[in-house]
């Protein structure tokens, strides 16, 4: 074989790895995304029932290091001030219940992954007191999914 053969053979070669590589990588990929959504619903189903309980057990979901970014309000950072922070959204802001809608999941699930959605909170009488859309950025963590940046607004004009 001369060598022009040779090197067609060796670059149609590399060529068919790359694309085996690739689409390896990409079905990788769709799976560490798959884990990530699946883990989010689990945690996103469980969270106003830790809520309600009011006994600070919702922080679990979060990381340790994760922080709440409520609108018109400082950032709260550490499980310390997201207690505080639900402490205060039962006992003075009179939520009781709330609904989670997940509307996409963005990222490779590889370390983090962004969520984009809706929610409902409820009073002790199931009306609605407020709704909006939020952006949480999960954090991969040795426990398994956490929300670690958790920003969110009201659909609500300010009154």
């Amino acid at each position: 074989m001369n060598n022009n053969k040779k090197i067609l053979l060796l670059a149609f070669l590399a060529f068919v790895h790359f694309i085996t590589h690739a689409q390896s990588n990409k079905t990788n990929e769709n799976a560490l995304l798959e884990e990530a959504k699946k883990a989010i619903a689990k945690s996103n189903a469980m969270h106003f029932d830790l809520y309600a309980k009011n006994d600070g057990s919702v922080v679990k979901l979060f990381a340790e290091d994760a922080c709440l970014m409520a609108p018109n309000a400082p950032a709260l950072c550490g499980r310390d001030g997201l207690a505080k922070f639900f402490k205060d959204a039962y006992e003075t802001g009179g939520v009781r219940s709330g609904k989670i809608t997940t509307l996409n999941v963005y990222g490779d699930g590889h370390e983090f992954v962004t969520e984009e959605g809706l929610y409902e909170v409820f009073d002790a009488n199931k009306k609605l007191v407020d709704d909006g859309k939020f952006l949480i950025l999960w954090k991969k963590t040795k426990d398994g999914w956490k929300d670690f940046r958790d920003s969110f607004s009201s659909n609500r004009t300010q009154q």
